[in-house]
């Protein structure tokens, strides 16, 4: 059984330029769906991108699957077993949307026996089984996102890093994704997920994190979020107003980058 987290990360520091937007931090993320929030400016984008291999650390430790991550080697070896689906994401307008998908597959170089299977099994996991032929270009918004969602877990990545995955979806396929992402966290896969929609976090979520300027100003279970919220605080839902008492602590620095 594995004792190791899918990733570590030690007093790690990671910016722009002159700026420093996550400041020695200090993270384990493990099998199970963790929920990232944080106002626009709190380092969500940059740790993603950090944990994706994409941005090495300024300074501090990055560990997955129990490496260490020092150079472009160990990256690359890492990439083959992280699913990321970033809040942006490219693709050719005139593939097909199974092209699309296996293209990320073999990226991740998934084994070519397992590619094509790989590939209708995520479509079918996202429900867009019936458009694997349709191009991209042809999508609404969020059959887009569906086909995002399908590239970052085809193969089966043991860590799935997931950057605003709900936009553009409407209730039914929230609800949908939702019970997508428990049955892959309860076949062992370490998920995160990165969210401005509060109520995701408390439906989907065991654990919840709360970023501010580039520090982890909560770290709990949703309900022991929701048990911090102040008599004041704003919000329409108990866990909205403990994450708003979070941010009222640890006020984010204004412009600070993503």
């Amino acid at each position: 059984m594995t004792t190791y987290p899918a990733a570590r990360l030690t007093s790690l520091t990671q910016g722009y330029g002159s700026r420093r937007v996550i400041k020695d931090l200090d993270l384990s993320i493990r099998p199970g769906v963790t929920g990232l929030l944080g106002p626009n400016g709190a380092g969500k984008t940059t740790l993603f991108r950090t944990l994706a291999t994409i941005a090495p650390p300024r300074s501090g430790r990055l560990e997955l699957f129990g490496k260490p991550v020092t150079g472009e080697r160990q990256a690359r070896r890492a990439r083959r077993r992280i699913g990321y689906l970033p809040q942006d994401f490219g693709y050719y307008p005139a593939f097909s949307v199974t092209d699309f998908v296996r293209y990320c597959a073999w990226l991740r170089e998934v084994p070519s026996r397992k590619a094509e299977s790989a590939t209708r099994e995520a479509l079918a996991a996202v429900g867009l089984a019936d458009r694997a032929r349709d191009r991209m270009k042809s999508l609404s918004g969020g059959m887009l996102r569906r086909a995002g969602i399908a590239a970052a877990i085809v193969g089966a990545p043991p860590l799935l890093l997931l950057d605003e995955p709900t936009v553009g979806l409407d209730p039914a396929q929230r609800l949908d994704f939702r019970e997508l992402i428990r049955s892959l966290a309860h076949a062992g896969t370490a998920v995160v997920l990165s969210t401005h929609l509060v109520e995701d976090i408390g439906a989907a979520c065991d654990t919840v994190l709360v970023l501010s300027d580039g520090r982890i100003g909560h770290s709990g279970t949703p309900r022991q979020l929701a048990e911090l919220a102040a008599p004041a605080a704003p919000g329409d839902s108990p866990l909205e107003r403990g994450y708003m008492t979070v941010l009222g602590s640890r006020r984010p620095n204004e412009g600070a980058a993503c």
